[in-house]
């Protein structure tokens, strides 16, 4: 057992580690390059007066009310997550549960806003039909998936992270692991010191 821990924690390390970037055109990005655009397409949406959205099915939408929390208290960047239960329900019942998330963009996304689509697979109706409304209402969008290197949402963003990896749990620690790492190095954290400031280190968490 104490083996299979060993290749477990070192096969996570390498599949966040070799984590695959690219942007709108397929081109690669080094991880340094698409972390600052991540971090650049967050700021000026915030020094505009837009918002961040976060997008996700199952473990994955516990990341999007995750980071939507986080960006927003920790961050200073306003930021909101589609997943009230009731929402989805309704939305879900009227118009189909693909459409639970593109309605919500419709509504509420705003020309400059930025949506942060989550998606272990990458091939869920909802998640791709909200992205295409984003790109319709004139946001900017950034991908997290994995699985397949065929899957779809990887090619619809301005900035895409795929985790190449066909199994949930080393996925969906990857995208927690990559997005946690663009908030806390733009937060000021260093290796030297740790955090430049008392940001990082919330009472209460």
């Amino acid at each position: 057992m104490q083996d299979r821990i060993g290749a477990y924690f070192d096969t996570l390390n390498r599949v966040i580690r070799e984590a695959e970037c690219t942007d709108a055109r397929g081109a690669s990005l080094s991880l340094d390059t698409a972390f600052q655009r991540v971090r650049e397409l967050a700021h000026a949406a915030q020094d505009r007066g837009n918002k961040l959205m976060f997008i996700g099915n199952g473990g994955s939408a516990a990341i999007a009310g995750h980071f939507a929390n986080d960006f927003s208290k920790n961050g200073g960047l306003r930021s909101t997550a589609f997943n009230d239960g009731a929402v989805l329900t309704c939305l879900g019942n009227d118009f189909g549960y693909e459409h639970v998330f593109s309605k919500q963009i419709e509504w509420h996304g705003r020309e400059g806003d930025l949506l942060l689509a989550i998606s272990s697979s990458g091939r869920s109706p909802n998640i791709l039909n909200g992205v295409e409304m984003a790109r319709a209402r004139g946001c900017h969008v950034v991908t997290l998936s994995g699985f397949g290197d065929d899957n779809p949402l990887r090619k619809t963003g301005d900035v895409n992270f795929y985790v190449r990896s066909r199994y949930y749990g080393f996925v969906e620690v990857g995208h927690v692991s990559l997005v946690h790492a663009i908030l806390d190095l733009d937060m000021g954290w260093t290796p030297d010191t740790g955090w430049t400031s008392d940001m990082g280190r919330t009472p209460g968490r």
